[in-house]
């Protein structure tokens, strides 16, 4: 059923439009090679994926800064599998991470034409947790920029998705009315509950999950947006 009166969009950029595991995954294997640390990406990266969404938990909640985050998701990741990493060369790693993880720029499937599909009708934004300096990187070398009227990031606010202050800075720099507006994203707590708990609409997006409120409306492709807007 399509939804009535919107006249924005307002999407989360990392797991929903641009494809963070995958760009990761890519980068790792390169600042590996880098610093000549011979491990398995693979191993590696079956621990280090929950512990960053861990870290990024935190981060959310404010009970960690940047800093805290980026050498502690590597640290404890090596930890995990058992190999020694001097902490210099953590912090060289964290560097060279942040340096290279927008020269890899794979999209979900699908995302350049409901891009162009929905800019036909309605104004697009981003709203994203994300570090500045490196969303912006993502969005022009990904060539996505260009589709969205305003981008707003967490840094620039002050406070992170589901605060309700970033939300609300997004909707007045865009001036736009709460609803007239829909939240698009992966994360349920920080862009789904986020957005309703202002009185945002939204979509979740990503694999179907019965754990779900039942009235939260989801898709598990991009195109399939289609079906609401």
């Amino acid at each position: 059923m399509k939804i009535k009166d919107i006249t924005d969009i307002f999407f989360d950029l990392d797991h929903t439009l641009w494809d963070f595991d995958k760009n990761s995954a890519l980068t790792f294997n390169k600042i590996f090679k880098l610093n000549n640390i011979d491990i398995n990406l693979n191993n590696f990266l079956s621990f280090y994926e929950p512990i960053n969404l861990d870290y990024w938990k935190l981060y959310r909640e404010e009970r960690i800064d940047k800093e805290s985050l980026r050498f502690g998701r590597l640290n404890d990741a090596f930890a995990a599998i058992n190999f020694t990493v001097e902490k210099h060369l953590i912090d060289q790693l964290s560097e060279d991470y942040i340096t290279h993880l927008s020269t890899f720029n794979h999209l979900f499937d699908n995302t350049f034409e409901i891009l162009d599909y929905l800019k036909a009708s309605y104004n697009l934004h981003i709203i994203t947790n994300g570090f500045s300096e490196v969303q912006h990187g993502k969005l022009t070398k990904s060539n996505i920029n260009h589709y969205f009227e305003t981008v707003t990031n967490s840094e620039m606010v002050g406070v992170k998705k589901p605060n309700p202050k970033i939300f609300n800075h997004a909707l007045k720099v865009a001036n736009v009315n709460v609803d007239q507006s829909i939240m698009i994203g992966d994360n349920y707590e920080a862009d789904i509950l986020g957005a309703l708990n202002i009185g945002m609409d939204a979509i979740f997006f990503g694999n179907y999950n019965d754990k779900l409120d039942s009235t939260v409306k989801q898709v598990d492709n991009l195109i399939h947006l289609k079906k609401y807007l």
